[in-house]
């Protein structure tokens, strides 16, 4: 829960709903992701349930969790979203669990759960108030952190609601100031808590990216995961799930670049139990998840979750990717008006394809090899991570996919076929035009899926189209354009984790123009900032 948009919303929502300990160690840094070196896995209440939460709820789901297969497939959290606390703090200041809801309190309910195999997480606000209308945690850090601690709390999702700017700040210097006084709280802790940070999901909604993405900038300095977007749907609410869940798929495609080990962008929870759903558009929304290694954190009422959602939930192919070491969110190597294709590699040296079918009829795709980043001379062993068959893959890998469904691939690759190209879409992520080339001419266009709209990344920074393999991506300091490929200084780019192309020769950022376009780099302007294919995001990592 964490978007200004959705608050009217939330109010109607929430009057119409009210019918292990963790070794000392300090917060994780780029340099030390160990706080939480894969993303985390279980549940939370808020999607499924909202404000209908009590002691009760979170037994049964322990309970379930442990016999139904989820906690040994890796779901091992439990986290109570809003609405779980009393309306007043206590005379000394600090918070306390509402005692008609949790009869036996919170440090009892966390030593169920730990019973259980379970670590136990929390929700609280930087505002004044809680989106809920509960006290929020403004004045009150350091007591808060506290009390979590001793009731043993692992785990802190911080909202964004009921913040405004204070002592001549800006509504974004004013999180960025809340946010990180929790990381220094949370810092001096003995066992500090993991922080899910709520920020940037109040910047999301505005036409113009800029503070947005500032707000992403900090971010993974302050905490193991973020809430970057809207609200997926609730259960109840009014709307399409597919729709929400591809709005928040979307929204994930346009920050890979700040994912790292330690780190994750949160495209909020799994609907697995909403009625809207189709089954291959649950399970879509699990594979995709996972191919971006996005938190897995369930919101369903699991004590009656069918054997059938269990089933693609714990798919240990698919849980193995998601928990895998590299922390490499997937990347868009082509799209167009019906399918997405995505690519990351993973620890061990293979190669992740994943296809949605986002349109509304079934498809046959075929997909080069060299689309992916592979050599179309190699031969590859393909593992349907679905249903664990293998095929033989040369030249190109062929997929059949219906309406909403999603395949997922892992490409074996041998010693001499190892090198992968970052391969992939380089599209402006205000807009979503994909980067055209034709001939000499470059320009920004619809992604329709051609060879001109995928590009090659080299290690040196040079850029040039599938479909134009003897030509690279040139300026001259005014343009852009395909030219023959000199490896000259006007032919190299760099790449910032702030979004921007930088030409090496010109020292002048790729500009979303009508035709292709070069200017003054500006900071984080809507026509300058850029998804790249993976690999490139992984080389930028460490220039914060």
């Amino acid at each position: 829960m964490s978007c200004r948009m959705k608050l009217a919303t939330k109010w109607t929502l929430l009057a119409t709903a009210m019918a292990s300990t963790m070794p000392a160690q300090k917060v994780a840094t780029i340099e030390n992701p160990a706080r939480l070196p894969t993303p985390p896995m279980g549940f939370n209440n808020w999607s499924r349930l909202m404000c209908d939460l009590n002691e009760t709820l979170f037994v049964k789901t322990a309970d379930a969790m442990a016999s139904n297969g989820l906690l040994e497939a890796g779901y091992n959290r439990i986290n109570l979203d809003d609405c779980w606390m009393n309306d007043q703090r206590t005379e000394n200041g600090s918070l306390a669990w509402n005692t008609t809801k949790f009869p036996h309190g919170l440090p009892w309910l966390g030593q169920y759960v730990k019973s259980k195999g379970f670590n136990f997480g929390i929700y609280e606000d930087a505002g004044n108030l809680t989106c809920g209308g509960y006290p929020g945690s403004l004045g009150h850090e350091e007591i808060d952190a506290q009390t979590f601690a001793s009731w043993g709390i692992d785990y802190l999702k911080l909202d964004g609601c009921h913040v405004d700017p204070r002592h001549g700040r800006t509504l974004q210097e004013e999180y960025k100031y809340l946010y990180g006084h929790w990381h220094d709280v949370l810092g001096k802790m003995e066992r500090p808590l993991i922080f899910s940070e709520s920020a940037p999901a109040y910047f999301s909604t505005t036409s113009n990216f800029t503070d947005w993405y500032t707000v992403m900038d900090w971010v993974p300095q302050y905490g193991e995961l973020a809430r970057h977007s809207v609200d997926i749907l609730v259960y109840m609410g009014a709307g399409s799930a597919w729709d929400s869940i591809m709005t928040n798929y979307r929204f994930n495609t346009l920050v890979a670049r700040y994912q790292r080990p330690g780190y994750y962008n949160d495209p909020d929870f799994l609907i697995p139990d909403h009625p809207g759903l189709t089954l291959d558009e649950r399970r879509s929304h699990f594979a995709l998840w996972a191919s971006f290694s996005a938190p897995l954190l369930i919101s369903a009422y699991i004590p009656d979750l069918p054997s059938e959602d269990v089933a693609y939930l714990t798919n240990e192919a698919l849980i193995a990717v998601n928990q895998d070491s590299l922390a490499e969110q997937a990347t868009l190597a082509s799209r167009d008006s019906k399918v997405d294709i995505l690519t990351r590699s993973l620890a061990d040296g293979s190669r992740l394809v994943t296809v949605l079918n986002h349109g509304n009829e079934t498809s046959e795709i075929n997909i080069p090899l060299d689309v992916l980043g592979l050599s179309s001379h190699c031969t590859y062993q393909a593992r349907d991570l679905w249903d664990g068959s293998e095929q033989t893959i040369k030249r190109r890998i062929t997929v059949k996919l219906n309406t909403h469904a999603t395949a997922v691939y892992k490409l074996s690759v041998s010693r001499e076929c190892a090198a992968v190209i970052p391969t992939g879409i380089i599209f402006n992520t205000a807009s979503g035009n994909c980067l055209t080339g034709n001939t000499s001419t470059v320009s920004f266009e619809p992604c329709q899926g051609g060879r001109s709209q995928i590009w090659q990344v080299d290690s040196s920074g040079v850029i040039g189209p599938l479909s134009e393999r003897s030509q690279c991506l040139t300026t001259n300091g005014e343009s852009v354009s395909l030219q023959a490929c000199t490896g000259s200084h006007v032919q190299k780019w760099s790449y910032a984790i702030s979004g921007n192309l930088r030409n090496l020769g010109a020292d002048k950022c790729l500009t979303e123009r009508e035709t292709g376009g070069i200017g003054v780099c500006g900071f984080e302007a809507n026509h300058q900032v850029f998804g790249l294919p993976g690999g490139v995001q992984l080389a930028v990592l460490n220039k914060y």
